[in-house]
């Protein structure tokens, strides 16, 4: 038994195909299948059924599946080890940020990231929280970032930094009279949402259960975008609540539909989350501090409270 064949058999339970596994391991399809049938062979069982298509795993498969994982990550393991004893911050680092994150934080340090550590190769994708955990748990993703806490035994979290709620209120609006606004001021029934799926429409509800004006009627509108919502709320359809880190870039006309809370401000956790195995630890921390330095400067509030925890979708 070796590592090259359990890789092979993760390479095929992820693509349920042998010609798709083979290229994404960069081996002859042959080269791939008569590795496994010799691991087969040697443990005599099939990993596969080979009758199904797609193929699928056997019950023992799927047994052999889990373990192959974990002594996969742990032969990585051996690489970081030495990769930190010899002061080396580099190498492949696949990264998650959910939506409602990605537009505003990483234009604020992806430079400065890159400029810092040359040798690291960034491959970056927009995930929602429940696919983010997936691919962490499946060694997919190597750190996210993500509204926490998530509650995941199996997902560690590094808090960047404490992100205030804004008031997006147009004119129109009941409350766009009011200079800042109380938690306790939220009426879910006026309220433009994003579609079910983001984290940060979870948070607003839980921040409006947390009240008394919370209403159980079907809510107005929902979007996929918070640009859109912006867009809408200017047409008089209702207000939203925005990601501080949002308000940096509104024009100065949409500026004066922005009110913040009273302090207290309520606020999400936002953090660089990975698996439990701690692997690349080293890319990690120095996603963290280049991260936490940047988005320190740009968030005025100090002042925050989390009112009630993101719901993780």
């Amino acid at each position: 038994m070796t590592i090259t064949q359990l890789y092979y058999v993760l390479a095929v339970a992820e693509n349920q195909n042998f010609t798709k596994a083979a290229e994404k391991c960069f081996v002859t399809q042959p080269t791939l299948s008569m590795q496994i049938q010799k691991l087969e062979e040697e443990l005599d069982i099939q990993i596969f059924d080979r009758s199904k298509k797609p193929i699928e795993l056997t019950e023992v498969g799927k047994k052999i599946v889990n373990q192959a994982r974990n002594i996969v990550n742990e032969s990585y393991r051996i690489k970081d080890i030495v990769d930190q004893q010899k002061g080396f911050i580099g190498g492949e680092f696949k990264l998650g940020i959910i939506p409602t994150i990605m537009p505003t934080l990483l234009p604020m340090f992806l430079k400065n990231f890159i400029k810092k550590h040359p040798k690291i190769k960034l491959k970056i994708e927009e995930l929602t929280t429940e696919e983010i955990i997936e691919r962490l748990k499946d060694g997919h993703l190597d750190a996210a970032i993500a509204a926490t806490p998530l509650e995941d035994a199996s997902i560690k979290e590094r808090v960047l930094y404490f992100e205030p709620f804004v008031s997006y209120i147009p004119k129109s609006h009941r409350l766009h009279s009011n200079k800042k606004i109380d938690v306790s001021d939220l009426d879910i029934s006026d309220m433009l949402l994003l579609e079910d799926g983001h984290c940060f429409r979870d948070g607003v509800l839980n921040l409006c259960k947390a009240f008394k004006n919370n209403s159980d009627d079907v809510f107005q509108l929902e979007s996929g975008s918070i640009e859109t919502l912006i867009k809408l709320s200017n047409e008089g359809l209702g207000m939203t609540l925005l990601p501080y880190l949002h308000t940096l870039d509104v024009n100065d006309k949409e500026k004066e539909n922005l009110h913040y809370f009273n302090e207290p401000s309520p606020a999400r956790e936002v953090s660089l989350i990975y698996h439990k195995s701690e692997l690349k630890m080293q890319i990690i921390e120095a996603l963290q501090d280049v991260i936490s330095g940047v988005v320190r400067g740009a968030i005025a509030f100090q002042n925050v409270k989390i009112i009630s925890p993101l719901a993780s979708k």
